[in-house]
């Protein structure tokens, strides 16, 4: 085994588990003790630097953070269902508890004469916006409905996502000086770059929900609705009932916005119909969880078949019933049972089965290319197109997938535009800021709390359900009191405070090794890593985590921890007799557009 290379901030990015999966790379232990301490500001501070909407994403967020959550890896031992930390929730706490936080916003440098045209006013071309103003360029956002925020308006219903909430966040870019011109869509790309604009940043989304060709869908359309659009109109305030006997097809978050959404609007029989598994839904687990919670069903293994009309009115769906096969290759397959075909009476049906991307204000002899699938051509991790100053992100950039996602393209698009107008490669991605500090106060003393809780995870309390559910806008999700916040807090494992092992200063007494509450620190003999992990005091059986290794030993032993279940308690430190261990604070702040990014050293694409 090659001794770990801890210099390389990518080792101790991984371990930092919940991190490493966010798109944005958010410091989530760094908020988290913020939120303990009270420090409800800096905290937002912390997440609004890289997610840009603490609020926004502490409600709505797909969450990739928390199944990498190593909370749920150690709590096995003592819990019959481990959970990660709620860390979506504690995000949306900095965002209810925090003061007034302007005062704390970029100051914006001097106007330097390169304007930007943003399309669409989504989160990826917020992001840009939010990037790019304080460095003094001329943003300005164009976007056909009154205000901002993208899907994010339209899309997600009041009751999840209060306006108040995408006001407040959105207008903090906005303030920063960008250019809103609300009520404007672009109907063609020629004409904007006619207008001059340096750079062109498209984050319009994937705007077009697909729909279902099926026999009876011609004749009953004025009951059928694809789903983005039904929920566009309900957030404005077009749709305001819905029929009592309600269908919705697909298995993505969309459907279980539109559900939910149609049991406020007057739905008393609601149920979603998904062709595929339950597990195999593209719905996030705590989607799935509120609607039923809600009374929603969720039938599986059902293709639909015909909508059934009777002179143009739509009175049900048939449907066939199918199972999952899979061949020797593991690839899963829809065969028919053989059952009789299903009937399911409704009086309306919404559509969710997928979106995809619609530029047809893209002239295509404007020098952009795309692919088979209607998908700009871009440059790998760029964002830049085959029009060198035109840029794409979001679900613009490569189809539909979440706000997260969107934000992490702005910022990645915000270093290419900038590193574009100022004459430098693309191509070329600056590495992020990192320290690594110990935490050493005393000889059994660190500057952060080890204690390690054992605490189940804390529910967000929920609004009566005879109040929410009698209005569309009445908010579900309470959030977390400050109480319930801190307590939710001390179950984080502090991953980013890392386990740094000196082997010049090991006597190898072992003492580590015995008090070491997960059996994750071994001495042993050298050898190859496939047969050195199942050898191990504790075997190490997860292989997407590396195994932490020092040089070799007076012994010639080597020193080999298991990074997959490390409580990052301490205990090795404290117990060590010479100080070969210690507890040292690892941060990763992802470069962000600026004069950091405008540094040569770098990485190429």
């Amino acid at each position: 085994m090659q001794r770990t290379d801890t210099a390389d901030p990518a080792y101790f990015h991984k371990v930092v588990d919940c991190q490493y999966a966010c798109p944005a790379h958010t410091p989530v232990p760094e908020y988290i003790r913020l939120i303990a301490q009270g420090r409800y500001s800096d905290a937002y501070m912390v997440n609004w630097a890289s997610n840009v909407f603490p609020g926004i994403l502490g409600r709505t967020c797909d969450r990739p953070c928390e199944p990498a959550c190593r909370r749920a890896r150690v709590e096995q031992a003592h819990a019959q269902q481990p959970e990660p930390v709620a860390i979506c929730r504690l995000k949306r706490v900095t965002a209810d508890l925090k003061d007034d936080v302007r005062g704390r916003m970029p100051k914006v440098a001097p106007k330097n004469g390169k304007r930007i045209a943003c399309v669409g006013a989504g989160p990826a071309s917020l992001t840009v916006a939010r990037d790019l103003t304080p460095l003094g360029y001329d943003v300005t956002i164009f976007d056909g409905e009154a205000k901002a925020g993208g899907f994010m308006w339209t899309q997600i219903p009041r009751f999840r996502l209060p306006e108040s909430v995408i006001d407040e966040e959105t207008g903090y870019i906005l303030d920063l000086g960008v250019a809103f011109r609300s009520g404007e869509r672009i109907d063609s790309m020629k004409a904007l770059l006619a207008q001059g604009y340096d750079a062109v940043f498209v984050g319009c989304g994937a705007p077009r929900g697909r729909d279902l060709d099926i026999p009876g869908r011609r004749e009953a359309a004025s009951k059928i609705h694809i789903g983005i659009e039904w929920l566009a109109s309900v957030s404005f305030g077009h749709v305001t009932s819905i029929g009592k006997r309600v269908i919705v097809l697909g298995g993505g978050n969309t459907a279980m916005d539109c559900c939910r959404s149609a049991r406020r609007l007057g739905g008393t029989d609601v149920k979603v119909i998904v062709r595929s598994g339950f597990e195999e839904m593209k719905a996030s687990p705590w989607e799935k969880e509120d609607a039923m919670h809600e009374g929603i069903p969720i039938i599986n293994y059902h293709v639909p078949k015909a909508f059934v009309h009777e002179e143009g009115r739509l009175t049900g769906m048939t449907f066939e019933i199918v199972k999952a096969v899979y061949d020797e290759r593991g690839r899963r397959s829809l065969v028919p049972t053989g059952e009789p075909e299903v009937f399911f009476e409704c009086d309306e049906v919404l559509v969710a089965v997928g979106q995809e991307n619609a530029f047809p204000w893209i002239e295509r002899d404007c020098g952009l290319a795309f692919d088979d699938w209607g998908l700009p051509k871009l440059y790998k991790e760029t964002f830049q197109s085959t029009l060198p100053h035109v840029f794409f992100g979001g679900d613009a950039a490569y189809g539909p997938k979440n706000i997260i996602t969107a934000v992490a393209h702005g910022h990645e698009a915000a270093v290419s535009i900038d590193r574009y107008l100022n004459g430098l490669d693309t191509a070329v991605r600056p590495a992020p800021m990192t320290n690594l500090v110990s935490q050493k106060m005393g000889i059994h003393e660190w500057s952060y709390d080890n204690d390690t809780s054992l605490d189940l995870r804390y529910r967000v309390p929920w609004a009566k359900a005879e109040k929410a559910l009698a209005s569309i806008k009445v908010e579900v999700e309470l959030g977390f009191d400050a109480a319930t916040a801190f307590k939710e807090a001390q179950r984080c494992l502090n991953c980013d405070v890392q386990t740094v092992f000196t082997e010049s200063a090991c006597i190898e007494c072992d003492a580590c090794v015995d008090i070491c509450p997960m059996d994750c620190i071994t001495f042993t003999e050298d050898g190859q890593e496939q047969e050195l992990r199942p050898r191990l005091k504790a075997p190490a059986l997860n292989l997407a985590q590396d195994l932490y290794v020092g040089g070799p030993l007076k012994t010639g032993r080597i020193m080999v921890k298991d990074e997959d279940v490390c409580l990052h308690c301490g205990l090795c430190a404290e117990r060590c007799p010479t100080g070969a261990w210690d507890m040292q604070k690892f941060l990763l702040n992802p470069t962000q557009a600026g004069q950091q990014a405008r540094e040569v050293a770098g990485r190429p694409a």
